[in-house]
């Protein structure tokens, strides 16, 4: 091959399918025969250009749950092979000599590119990325079903694993979509009691089927309130993209409960100090994690039956799919299929 597809994002949020040479991957980084790619409402920052992280006006190819096969070594890859099943998440990889790499901070590498954003993603049939940042992928997962697992599962694994609950603890997943779908079936398979918060009574059933013990409707009680009544949450993962929806959870929390923010919004959450003080409560925010955290996150979701729940769609139809998942129809997670 000697070219491939893939689709281009501008700012206005035209997507494109084009054609692009295929060119040989530089020092220390490796190109990837894409088998599929997650599209994920993170996606939005780079189609826009939200954080001016390329250049204004320029192109970029969208996609930061990516699953492959790694087709070429650039100079000094030594770790990885040709051939070898790999995953690339939202972030790329670290650069290991910023003073945040240098403290062991990876996940806040001053000088780490984003998928999707800063370098181009997976929306495509090849991707080169650093080797820095690459996942090993088991075979025995799909790829459709690992590419949300790279992001989606990583934030709220590690996000559940931040709250340091021990299991038979209650803790509560705010939000029944892409992320607290999955963040579920984690939190379950932990051991832990679950509760599941969303507004309606639509999501109960399924809330309970992927592993809640209990369901909270928010839009007919106080969430907070229907916490303590059932002892207080030792943890909250929060995945609903409003600050305002999570204000009221912070009263549901327990002594030294902690509320872990995962879901970005473009409002504040609102607390008084009494709320944190009186009870040791905090409030934490979590940014997906390393490489490393990414193959235990895939290493317990095999092995415990974790799994999206996923709609597959041709690369060429990327426009339809990411139109879906803005529009809140995706059930839940839509993926690109190259068909390799």
């Amino acid at each position: 091959m000697t070219t491939y597809r893939a689709i281009e994002a501008v700012e206005d949020g035209t997507f494109t399918l084009v054609e692009r040479e295929l060119t040989d991957p530089g020092p220390g980084r490796v190109r990837i025969a894409v088998e599929a790619c997650g599209v994920c409402h993170s996606d939005v920052v780079g189609v826009h250009n939200l954080f001016g992280n390329h250049a204004a006006g320029t192109a970029i190819v969208p996609g930061h749950e990516v699953v492959g096969r790694i087709d070429a070594l650039g100079d000094g890859v030594t770790t990885w092979s040709v051939g070898q099943r790999v995953g690339v998440g939202y972030l790329a990889g670290p650069c290991g000599v910023c003073a945040n790499c240098r403290r062991g901070d990876f996940v806040y590498c001053s000088n780490q590119p984003i998928t999707g954003d800063s370098i181009d993603g997976g929306y495509a049939e090849f991707l080169t990325a650093p080797a820095s940042g690459l996942v090993a992928v088991p075979e025995e997962l799909d790829a459709a079903e690992a590419a949300p697992l790279l992001c989606a599962g990583l934030t709220v694994f590690n996000g559940l694993r931040k709250g340091a609950a021990r299991p038979g603890d209650l803790v509560a997943v705010q939000g029944i979509g892409g992320l607290g779908h999955v963040a579920i079936q984690y939190a379950a398979k932990l051991g832990l009691r679950v509760v599941a918060i969303a507004r309606g009574e639509d999501k109960r059933e399924l809330a309970l089927k992927l592993g809640a013990s209990e369901y909270v409707d928010s839009a007919a009680v106080d969430p907070g309130k229907a916490l303590q009544e059932l002892g207080g949450a030792r943890v909250i993962v929060a995945t609903a993209a409003s600050g305002a929806s999570m204000t009221p959870l912070i009263d549901g929390l327990g002594l030294r409960g902690k509320l872990i923010v995962v879901g970005a919004a473009t409002d504040p959450i609102e607390v008084t100090t009494g709320s944190l003080i009186f009870g040791g409560r905090s409030i934490e925010g979590s940014l997906t994690g390393t490489p490393s955290e990414n193959e235990e996150n895939l290493a317990f979701a095999l092995t415990n039956d974790v799994r999206p729940m996923v709609e597959r769609v041709p690369l060429e139809h990327a426009a339809d799919a990411y139109a879906r998942m803005m529009s809140g129809a995706a059930r839940f997670r839509m993926v690109l299929t190259t068909g390799a």
